[in-house]
């Protein structure tokens, strides 16, 4: 018989905390998710998602983004198969405006997490778009369009710069 029998079991309190966190992320409430994200920490140190999710959080809440690129780094080493820590750490990069970053670790993701369509959704977002062939023609006009396929065709997928 569990001595865990009517109270919660450590693990459970952190998974509880860890779905208030998303809830809260989801509604827009930073801080609160911060809050929530760090008591799953507490209770699970070593959980590479309360990891991500505490060092995200902490960029987005309270502006530590060194804070939080490092704690996502940290959840990476641990598991570098999972979409969302890529996503997680791309974002934090864009939060202080590392761009170029956030593109590198996103396309990083593609290769060790599989072609998740998060990772290329996200990667479409940022808008890793290369400049109109006509720069004094909308990127819409026909020209553009036309001679854009071809240069597709011929160099490939635009790479960071």
């Amino acid at each position: 018989m569990s001595h865990w029998i009517g109270t919660t079991s450590p693990a459970d309190a952190g998974m509880t905390d860890f779905k208030e966190c998303l809830k809260q992320l989801r509604d827009g409430n930073s801080n609160e998710a911060l809050l929530a994200a760090r008591r799953a920490l507490g209770v699970s140190p070593k959980n590479p998602f309360y990891l991500s999710y505490t060092g995200l959080l902490a960029a987005i809440a309270e502006k530590r983004f060194a804070d939080g690129e490092a704690l996502c780094q940290e959840a990476l080493g641990m598991r570098h198969n999972h979409a969302q820590l890529y996503l997680n750490l791309a974002e934090v990069y864009q939060q202080c405006g590392r761009t170029q970053e956030a593109i590198s670790v996103l396309e990083k993701g593609l290769v060790s997490a599989g072609r998740d369509f998060r990772i290329r959704r996200a990667l479409q977002k940022i808008g890793t778009r290369r400049d109109p062939m006509v720069s004094f023609l909308h990127r819409s006009h026909p020209v553009n369009r036309t001679l854009g396929l071809l240069r597709h065709r011929l160099a490939g997928p635009s790479k960071a710069a």
